[in-house]
């Protein structure tokens, strides 16, 4: 080796070292070796400093960006040492990362924590590279930006509390309904809130002892529409003063007798009977509805159009064999009954999704009443027992359900469930046990969730 550097070192000066003078090269080295091992560290010390300022030039102007974070959002990064071709860094750290509520494991190489605030940060990578001395550290600045989270850009300004039609932003209720319990609650959207508009959707129920029955109504007011408010309103305690006056006496103790024939022996006489009164009894409701609506634009002087509402309701009743249930719809609100073992569900109503090229109905248009196609709006169903029967409105749906078919998924509700039960980002659980007295705000509560995209008022009804 310390002949090979000198012939090398003599060459680079002009002088060749021929075969006859390799004896006196020889004695050189061996004269002058301590000079030439001295000399080849030197140059050795050199190149590698060279090779290090050369690294550290590489490194400052390589671009390395981090994914962006979001306020409010756990963050982690692993910063790809290897992968960036910076194999001969012996020591690395981070300045910058504290003030944001965030810490980079020197170990493992990883960003980590929740940003505290947004804006483009400039975050300080130390390092330091094997041959340097250990009190060196170089710097390169990342650029790190944390967006801000987006439920903080929307504003929750209050609705007018003077306006003639005004009522709360939000609501819920939880209460025992027959032998069942039921909790509801109906939230104003943050596209209304960001503006400072109404809750349009609404609901209703109550239990009417005397006869066993209840009633749960939900409808979701066309945010077209400019009182629509009041239109989901009305419709929803209208179906409720109806079934209090006149669903009721012996029409009613005939069905239930031919009912209890039916669970026994069904007949195409029972199957007509049934069919025939659900369909009397809850046309006559929904239609009671449609006029207290237009009894209140006649009032006003208004177009009923102004009063646009879709309208779902359900009657229920518990029987010694089972439950009856009847239900009506109108518009884009499911209704779906689940069995006790989950393992079955039932969509209790048809869906204005699609026939009208994606528009809605709703009961306060007339020929809603005249269509060859009102009798699909009804729906009955005997069963032995259930575990839930859910009304909600198309805010919880869409996010939820996404497209019509899903709601005929057993999956999809499981997971819905799932999700009421804490399974969600934000960890929001709904309790439902009956001795539970917060499941009510606790359901409110869960109505806050994030989707992007839906900001639309939502309503939750659960019969359980």
């Amino acid at each position: 080796m310390l002949h090979s550097y000198l012939k090398a070192l003599l060459s680079s000066h002009n002088i060749e070292v021929t075969e006859s003078k390799e004896s006196i090269l020889n004695i050189f080295v061996e004269d002058f070796k301590e000079e030439i091992e001295k000399a080849i560290q030197i140059n050795k010390n050199l190149v590698d400093k060279y090779q290090i300022r050369n690294k550290i030039k590489d490194i400052t102007g390589q671009w390395v960006s981090l994914p962006n974070a979001t306020v409010g959002k756990a963050y982690q990064h692993k910063v790809d040492i290897i992968g960036l071709g910076w194999d001969t860094m012996v020591f690395t750290s981070m300045e910058g990362l504290d003030e944001l509520g965030m810490a980079y494991d020197n170990e493992n190489e990883i960003i980590s924590g929740t940003p505290s605030f947004s804006g483009d940060h400039k975050i300080k990578f130390l390092y330091r590279l094997q041959g340097e001395d250990d009190q060196v550290i170089n710097e390169k600045v990342f650029n790190f930006i944390v967006n801000p989270n987006p439920r903080s850009l929307w504003k929750n300004i209050g609705s007018n509390t003077d306006d003639i039609y005004w009522k709360a932003d939000e609501i819920f209720d939880n209460q025992k309904l027959g032998d069942r319990q039921i909790v509801v609650a109906s939230k104003r959207g943050r596209s209304h809130a960001n503006a400072g508009t109404f809750r349009d959707d609404d609901f209703a129920f109550k239990h009417f002892a005397n006869t066993g029955w209840s009633i749960i109504s939900v409808a979701d007011g066309a945010g077209s529409a400019s009182q629509a408010r009041q239109g989901s309103k009305i419709a929803c305690r209208s179906v409720i003063d109806y079934t209090e006056e006149y669903f009721k006496g012996e029409k009613l103790v005939e069905f239930d007798q031919v009912l209890a024939q039916h669970h026994h022996n069904s007949t195409d006489e029972t199957n007509k009977y049934i069919s025939t009164f659900v369909y009397e009894s809850l046309s006559k409701m929904a239609y009671y509805a449609h006029k207290k609506i237009e009894e209140e634009a006649v009032r006003c002087e208004r177009s009923i159009k102004d009063y646009h509402t879709t309208l779902i309701f359900t009657l229920l009743k518990r029987y010694e064999f089972g439950y009856a249930v009847l239900t009506f719809g109108v518009g884009d609100c499911p209704i779906g009954l689940l069995n006790k073992e989950l393992t079955e569900i039932k969509l209790m109503n048809w869906l204005d999704v699609g026939e009208f090229g994606g528009g809605t109905r709703f009961v306060t248009m007339p020929e809603i009443f005249s269509s060859d196609k009102f009798v699909s709006r009804f729906r009955f169903k005997l069963v032995d027992d259930f575990s839930y029967l859910m009304l909600m409105t198309d805010g919880i749906y869409d996010p939820k359900f996404i497209v019509e078919a899903n709601l005929e998924r057993i999956e999809k509700w499981k997971e819905f469930i799932a999700d009421l039960k804490g399974s969600n980002e934000e960890n929001t659980v709904v309790d439902f046990n009956p001795e539970n007295e917060n499941i009510g705000q606790q359901l409110s509560t869960w109505l806050d969730f994030w989707s992007s995209g839906n900001h639309d008022d939502r309503t939750l009804a659960i019969i359980y």
